[in-house]
């Protein structure tokens, strides 16, 4: 087991690049003291791959030959440099999910750039500003929902006194290479489309949190850091060390409740930003959200993510002194979904990054709407088609969008190039880019123009997306 201190971050640019598996502690502190002046460079080869996801193999599309992508870890205040080599059939792209970072680097075709064509290459390059738990993935058709993601962690050099390791816990659920493949499951759900959903949905409640359709995909596997529950991925911990978890939701079309049994979860960030901790026995979180937790490691026990609204769960093992795990998981996951658990989005913003008091200067109500026929998911009543229909927005304006579900389904609502504060009735709130809408409700937050360009805002669920549900903000200085 790597402790935090040991381990051995990114060289800087010239040399190969030293990623480590998504499981990895913190940096060491001599490259800690060598500043911020240093490029990180990683080379992405995306391409097809075999891949062993623990007893069963799949041939998939990825940028390391790996599922996930092997992490990339740096601090506050680096250059990344990864340059992006094509070498798969269809084109692609890289989105840095949650970074504000400048527009060019975003990787949202026509938005941002050109996608990057078969045989084709793409150098990102930016200084990363913020530290947190992020992670990247393509953002090109349903290339999500293959092997096309990873994380990328940004460290902090005032962390880690309330703990003593880190792992990072990516969930995905995996369905490439069993028999079909995203872009045919997409096109199914496009020539069959799906039943009207009239009506209203039931209240929603511990045990219906997001409502009772958890999703249009049924996946045959669910992960853990690419790993089945058939062959888990297993950590070596000593009783009584505080471990924190980062854990990333990298799924294209499940949401997750993430537990330890017998273990509280102190939550201590979400989506990279820091909360005032909430301790909690479980945590949902939707496609493209994030969470930080440090639990007290006792004796063996696993990481359980139930797929919300679905058959199935991920699973890994924290083990303590080579002993198995004596948890029932099977009951522990029945449990589960009957329990309460914590939306990140009701959780309070530390004070250092509440966003300052201010009215905000106009609101943009953003009615989320489908299935219709065709499975398509309009916003407003129109289908994502870029350049055309963009919202119109000064620079230095404090914006309030409106997120307004006319849909039976919950929809995971991202906002590229920012971070925004979720409007709470007597309080801020939690600071995020990601936001869970359940279906028939309405979720509002607040963010600044104060990073110009044109920046994409969707539905999180890969196949909604697909279908049409997104548009984009643009301003400029």
């Amino acid at each position: 087991m790597l402790d935090r201190r040991g381990f051995l971050v990114l060289s800087a640019v010239g040399a190969a690049a030293g990623v480590a598996a998504a499981c990895s502690g913190r940096s060491s502190d001599p490259v800690a003291q060598e500043g911020t002046d240093k490029a990180v460079e990683v080379a992405f080869n995306a391409a097809e791959t075999d891949v062993d996801l623990g007893g069963v193999s799949v041939r998939t599309w990825t940028y390391t030959g790996t599922v996930p992508a092997k992490e990339i870890r740096l601090r506050k205040g680096q250059t990344l440099r990864v340059p992006v080599t094509n070498n798969l059939p269809q084109e692609t792209s890289v989105h840095w999910h949650g970074l504000a970072i400048p527009n060019a680097m975003d990787g949202v075709p026509v938005l941002t750039q050109p996608a990057i064509a078969p045989g084709g290459n793409f150098t990102y390059e930016f200084v990363v500003p913020d530290a947190g738990t992020y992670y990247l993935h393509s953002h090109v058709g349903t290339q999500l929902d293959r092997g096309m993601y990873g994380p990328l962690i940004i460290e902090d050099p005032d962390d880690g006194g309330d703990y003593d390791d880190e792992l990072v816990v990516v969930l995905d659920d995996w369905i490439d290479g069993t028999g079909t493949n995203p872009d045919q499951v997409a096109e199914n759900l496009k020539q069959k489309g799906m039943k009207p959903m009239v009506g209203q949905p039931p209240p929603l409640s511990p045990s219906l949190p997001l409502g009772e359709d958890g999703g249009d995909v049924t996946y045959p596997y669910f992960l853990i850091n690419g790993r089945t529950t058939k062959d888990p991925q297993v950590k070596d911990y000593r009783a009584g060390q505080r471990v924190r978890l980062r854990i990333i939701n990298a799924g294209a079309d499940t949401a997750f409740r993430v537990a330890v049994p017998d273990t509280e979860l102190n939550v201590t960030h979400t989506d990279g930003y820091p909360v005032v901790p909430r301790r909690t026995n479980s945590v949902i979180l939707g496609m493209g959200e994030r969470a930080d937790a440090i639990v007290t490691v006792g004796s063996s026990v696993p990481v359980i993510a139930a797929a919300e609204g679905k058959d199935g769960y991920a699973q890994m093992l924290l083990r303590v002194d080579g002993a198995p795990s004596r948890v029932n998981t099977d009951e522990f996951v029945k449990t589960l979904r009957s329990s309460d658990v914590l939306n990140t989005a009701t959780l309070t913003p530390a004070p250092g990054v509440v966003l300052p008091q201010r009215n905000p200067d106009i609101t943009v109500d953003l009615r989320l709407q489908g299935p219709m026929q065709g499975y398509t998911w309009p916003i407003n009543g129109r289908l994502y088609d870029p350049p055309k229909n963009g919202i119109a927005l000064a620079p230095g304006k404090r914006v309030r969008v409106r997120f307004i579900s006319e849909s039976m389904m919950f929809h995971p609502m991202h906002l590229h190039g920012h971070t925004f504060q979720v409007v709470q009735p007597a309080r801020p709130g939690a600071r995020k880019d990601t936001v869970l809408v359940p279906p028939k409700q309405t979720v509002e937050v607040d963010f600044d123009t104060d990073n110009p360009g044109r920046w994409i805002v969707h539905c999180h669920n890969d196949y909604h997306l697909d279908g049409g549900m997104a548009t984009f903000v643009e301003y400029s200085l």
